[in-house]
């Protein structure tokens, strides 16, 4: 943490992530060693920017509660925002853009962890001299996102390390990172 004590708010659009993560990158529901260690994520931006996290996890709990991940996300130092409504609501992106509207009038930094071009405008409005950035699969990420002045993109594999197995996944890789040997097995 920084001697300011700023804060890093993480907005983090579970089912986002785990849609893309499933019917993207896998193709099929993801294996334990294939789902995101939502623990590294705090712990790589707190690292990164220097400053305490808060991670805020939006669940669409419309059907049902799912108690033993709010537990573990809880034991994370997260806290779950099981939200509810009609079956033609985006809940989860109902309640990241009036938090992203909310934050508007309070001190901190934000970063979205979501691909949704459906928050691009909301999370511009904040480009006011706070960092910000948008944490998830660099090549599923809305290309609205890179308008926004000053924004920093984090990838949850290759930067945060957020798996235990790597994905399957297609990337463009810079000539100084190339290592011949990862193709020639």
């Amino acid at each position: 943490m920084t001697d300011d004590g700023r804060t890093t708010w993480v907005l983090i659009d579970g089912e986002n992530i785990d849609a893309t993560l499933g019917s993207s990158i896998l193709g099929r529901r993801p294996q334990p060693d294939e789902r995101p260690r939502w623990d590294r994520m705090l712990a790589f931006l707190a690292a990164q920017w220097n400053q305490q996290t808060r991670g805020l996890f939006f669940l669409n709990a419309s059907t049902n509660l799912p108690m033993s991940f709010i537990q573990a996300l809880l034991a994370l130092g997260y806290q779950p925002i099981p939200l509810s409504g009609d079956a033609d609501e985006k809940v989860v992106d109902i309640a990241i853009q009036r938090t992203l509207q909310t934050l508007r009038d309070r001190a901190g930094d934000v970063v979205l962890v979501s691909h949704d071009g459906d928050f691009v405008d909301d999370l511009a409005m904040l480009a006011d001299g706070r960092r910000l950035g948008v944490l998830g699969f660099t090549e599923f990420r809305n290309a609205g996102f890179g308008d926004i002045p000053g924004i920093q993109f984090f990838d949850l594999e290759y930067d945060v390390h957020a798996f235990d197995a790597q994905l399957p996944r297609v990337r463009i890789i810079p000539i100084d990172e190339f290592d011949p040997a990862q193709f020639l097995r």
